[in-house]
């Protein structure tokens, strides 16, 4: 039995890293896929025919979840395409890290708008037909630097950390509608933007974390199988750290 068979997954920013990862987790697991890309054309098409291959109905959209009206354009593009909207992964997310002193404005307002805005322009998107169909799971991406903090990242710190909130209020207010929201917070993740890091210092963190590896996509991946499925039933308004230990 296939977890999320018969599901439609919307997820955001699905091209390469943790959101690819999630992809094909999810397709694996029965879930039809639509997913949203920025650039990459030619790996959407890619990951669309992989997609394909697990024997469900995949299909990129090139949108920009920053935009208010671009993600209510998606939703509407989706549902026509896919007739329902089970699970929404709020996952696309970018960096311009810098010390405080050094953080221009627009840099601080374009990482908000991207990994924080995006959320509650999406989830707003998804809630209406959620609603009619009284059910749904919203998983947003955090990040164990939402949690305690890092030097050199206080624009992603906050937007990170913006989405515990907003998760929580969502599933206060949606919770009657059998609608549940819930934040993962991955921590190290080997993807290919860690792949081009120095290997001593990419040890070196290694070490720190009590399960002495990285985690993969796929660590991630699995959490939002059990946030998206049926299992985690019972569960929202919760922040579940993929981190190996990191935060412990």
């Amino acid at each position: 039995m296939k977890l999320l068979e018969n599901k439609t997954s919307l997820i955001t920013g699905a091209t390469r890293g943790i959101g690819r990862g999630i992809a094909i987790e999810f397709a694996k697991q029965g879930s039809n896929v639509a997913f949203t890309y920025s650039s990459s054309v030619e790996a959407a098409n890619e990951l669309e025919k992989e997609l394909v291959g697990f024997g469900v109905k995949a299909k990129g959209y090139q949108s920009n979840a920053a935009n208010y009206d671009a993600a209510q354009q998606l939703a509407n593009d989706v549902l026509k395409e896919f007739g329902t909207i089970d699970v929404l992964i709020n996952n696309a997310g970018i960096t311009k890290d810098n010390l405080l002193m050094r953080i221009s404005e627009e840099d601080f307002d374009t990482v908000i708008e991207v990994n924080l805005k995006s959320v509650f322009n999406l989830t707003k998107a998804v809630i209406r037909p959620m609603m009619k169909q009284r059910s749904g799971s919203i998983i947003n991406m955090s990040s164990v630097v939402g949690l305690k903090g890092n030097a050199g990242q206080a624009n992603y710190a906050a937007s990170k950390a913006g989405i515990l909130g907003f998760t929580k209020s969502v599933a206060l207010e949606l919770g009657s509608r059998n609608i549940r929201c819930n934040t993962i917070a991955p921590g190290f993740i080997e993807t290919e933007m860690t792949g081009k890091l120095n290997e001593d210092v990419v040890q070196g963190w290694r070490d720190a974390i009590p399960l002495k590896r990285g985690g993969t996509p796929e660590d991630v991946a699995n959490a939002c199988v059990f946030l998206a499925s049926d299992m985690s039933a019972y569960i929202t308004g919760q922040t579940l750290s993929v981190d190996g230990g990191m935060l412990t």
